[in-house]
């Protein structure tokens, strides 16, 4: 457990002394909220019945389930811990070892992967970590990173998003992969993680139409269609012509001499006149 400041240990006998509880129930409490970044916290200790949790402003469960003054008193222990992480140093800072650069506002150590660590070292040290049948895991809130391993495999860092990752399940005997966690909006799987590192596989992309051949080009659609009427009117040859002409001519001469009907006539000359 990490050590505590003046101000920490004075708080800790304070809410002791409120709530009639002893110092070392409040400090399993208090490593218990920190775990859960203030807002969730799962314990076990005794004089809060046994194993139990608590959610900020949610559901809080405690081992005799029907002791309402228990509860009570686990949920104003829960509620002023939280704000005190918040507001006070409770914790001291980890000591910095000679010659290593520390980030703003973050002791050293504590928030930088150790040497061997399997996780990327950019991401630093986890709020918490550790692993079931085949998988590991690493949480790091301030980075709203999540990183899974399976086996032997590749390392996945995925995007907690707003979750604030508070415990991990996975029934024994299942199979890898299936690890799941709990947060301030119920549980969840890493598969409801937007996957960062590896890059996902971009989407395919629709293939682009076949590029022209050098030296032939596409006609036009209107082009095409005149061509195409060209080549049916050259279809008709010019002695053809001469003869569609002169059957016109006595086609005309029957129709004047009363033989056709205007609407034989009419006809004929339209049949004849597609000829051309």
């Amino acid at each position: 457990m990490r050590r505590l400041t003046d101000q920490g240990e004075h708080a800790i006998a304070e809410l002791s002394t409120r709530y009639g509880v002893s110092t070392d129930a409040v400090r399993v409490m208090l490593e218990a909220v920190r775990r859960g970044n203030g807002t969730m916290a799962q314990f076990s200790h005794p004089e809060f019945g046994g194993s139990g949790q608590w959610m900020a402003g949610g559901m809080t469960m405690v081992g005799d389930m029907f002791n309402h003054r228990l509860k009570a008193t686990v949920v104003g222990l829960a509620d002023d811990l939280s704000r005190l992480l918040a507001s006070t140093p409770l914790y001291a800072p980890d000591p910095v070892t000679a010659g290593e650069p520390t980030t703003a506002g973050e002791p050293g150590p504590s928030r930088r992967a150790a040497s061997g660590s399997w996780w990327p070292a950019e991401l630093g040290q986890p709020s918490s970590s550790g692993g079931q049948n085949d998988s590991r895991y690493a949480v790091f809130p301030h980075h709203r990173r999540l990183a899974v391993q399976d086996g032997e495999g590749p390392v996945r860092v995925h995007d907690t998003l707003d979750h604030v990752v508070g415990g991990v399940q996975q029934q024994q005997g299942s199979r890898p992969g299936t690890l799941s966690f709990t947060s301030q909006h119920g549980t969840f799987t890493v598969a409801d993680l937007p996957l960062v590192s590896p890059a996902p596989p971009p989407s395919p992309q629709p293939s682009p139409p076949p590029s022209p051949q050098p030296g032939r080009t596409s006609a036009p659609p209107t082009e095409t269609a005149q061509t195409a009427q060209t080549a049916q009117t050259a279809q008709t040859a010019p002695g053809d012509a001469d003869a569609v002409l002169a059957t016109l001519e006595r086609l005309g001469d029957l129709h004047r001499r009363g033989v056709l009907t205007d609407e034989e006539f009419t006809a004929k000359k339209a049949e004849l006149l597609s000829r051309l």
